[in-house]
């Protein structure tokens, strides 16, 4: 019986790190960088930090001095559709709302990518973020 209990502790102990590491919890979960095309108030390079508390998408959109925090952001299961809102100021003040749309691909894969578009009231175009 001290064998058998021996081995059973032994492989848990083996494996049980193993199933921690595999699982990653939120699907948009984590720090993401990548560009926005077109983008000339905040720039081509992007980086997006998100969170899920179980309940909400939350996160920040370039953290630092010129952030943009997150508002209304949503994950649609089927079809893996991302949608995102953040106010924003271009550089002479002025309100923007950011408006970005996009789509997981590689969900099984740990180093995901968001592809999509985004827009504001003076101007648009792709959108693409990986999983870091």
């Amino acid at each position: 019986m001290k064998v058998v209990l021996a081995i059973a502790v032994s492989f848990w102990s083996l494996a049980a790190p193993a199933a921690v590491a595999a699982q990653e919890g939120h699907p948009l979960k984590g720090s993401w960088l990548g560009v926005w095309t077109g983008n000339t108030t905040h720039g081509q390079d992007v980086v997006v930090v998100l969170n899920w508390d179980g309940k909400a998408i939350t996160g920040v959109i370039n953290p630092g001095t010129d952030n943009i925090a997150i508002r209304n952001a949503r994950l649609d299961p089927e079809g893996w559709s991302v949608h995102f809102e953040g106010d924003a100021r271009d550089k002479s003040g002025g309100a923007l709302t950011y408006v970005i749309d996009g789509k997981i691909e590689n969900l099984h894969l740990p180093t995901r990518a968001i592809v999509g578009s985004w827009k504001n009231q003076k101007e648009s175009g792709e959108f693409k973020i990986g999983r870091q």
